[in-house]
C-alpha cells in the first residue's frame, strides 16, 4: 500500500521559498499565523533541521557544503542585513568589515560592524560579535549601499594606505551606474576622501 506524503504546511512552503543562506525573521514570512503558532512552527522546522535559529527571531537556511561535509556558519552581512531590515535601519559596512568586502582585506573580520541610524546594538552569532555603531542620518541615509561601502572603506583607510592600486581595486569592483551614483551621492565626504572617489571614477564620469 503506498503511503501519501503528508502535505506541508503554508508555514513550511513559506520557509522553502526562501534562498538558502537568507537570514530572515518573522516578519519576512508574511504568513497570517498568531504569534504563538507562528513561534511553535518555527520550532518545529528547527527540530527538523529545515531551519536554524542565529538569534532570537531571527532563522535561516543553512547552506551544505559538499567538500567540508556540514552546514556552512551564517554569513554576517546577511544576518546584519536581516537585523536592519527587521527594524528598518539604513545600515553601512565600517571599518574591517567595509574593506572585507571590498576585497581590501583578505582578513575574515573577528567582529563584523556597520554604522546605522538606530540604536547602539551588539549581538553575539555564534561567537562571533556583530556590531552597529549609531551614526547621524546623513552618514548612511540616502545613499546607495555601494556607494555607502565605499564612502565607509575609505574613511577607514589613512592617507598612506589610499594608494593608486587600492583605489584601482576599488574601482575593478563598481560598474558604470555605480560610479555615477557614488559620484552623484558622495556630499558630504571629506576632502581628502572625495578626491579619492573622483580618482576611482574619472575614467568613466566627470565629477
Amino acid at each position: 500500500m503506498i503511503t501519501q506524503a503528508k502535505e506541508k504546511s503554508p508555514l513550511e512552503k513559506a520557509v522553502l521559498a526562501i534562498p538558502r543562506g537568507k537570514v530572515f525573521s518573522c516578519r519576512d514570512l508574511h504568513i497570517q499565523m498568531n504569534d504563538a503558532t507562528l513561534r511553535q512552527g518555527l520550532k518545529r522546522l528547527v527540530d527538523k533541521g529545515i531551519i536554524r535559529r542565529t538569534q532570537r527571531g531571527y532563522f535561516e537556511r543553512p547552506v551544505y557544503s559538499k567538500f567540508l561535509q556540514e552546514n556552512l556558519g551564517t554569513d554576517m552581512v546577511k544576518m546584519a542585513q536581516s537585523i536592519a531590515r527587521n527594524n528598518k535601519w539604513t545600515i553601512a559596512p565600517s571599518g574591517n568589515t567595509a574593506l572585507n568586502m571590498l576585497g581590501l582585506s583578505t582578513q575574515v573580520p573577528a567582529k563584523w560592524t556597520f554604522v546605522s541610524d538606530g540604536p547602539y546594538k551588539k549581538y553575539n552569532i555564534n561567537g562571533i560579535q556583530l556590531e552597529f555603531k549609531h551614526r547621524a542620518n546623513r552618514n548612511v541615509s540616502g545613499m546607495s549601499p555601494k556607494t555607502l561601502l565605499v564612502i565607509h572603506a575609505l574613511k577607514s583607510l589613512t592617507a598612506e594606505q589610499t594608494t593608486p592600486e587600492v583605489l584601482d581595486k576599488i574601482k575593478s569592483r563598481l560598474t558604470l551606474s555605480e560610479k555615477k551614483k557614488l559620484l552623484e551621492e558622495a556630499i558630504y565626504i571629506s576632502r581628502r576622501n572625495l578626491h579619492s572617489i573622483r580618482k576611482i571614477c574619472e575614467d568613466t564620469c566627470t565629477p
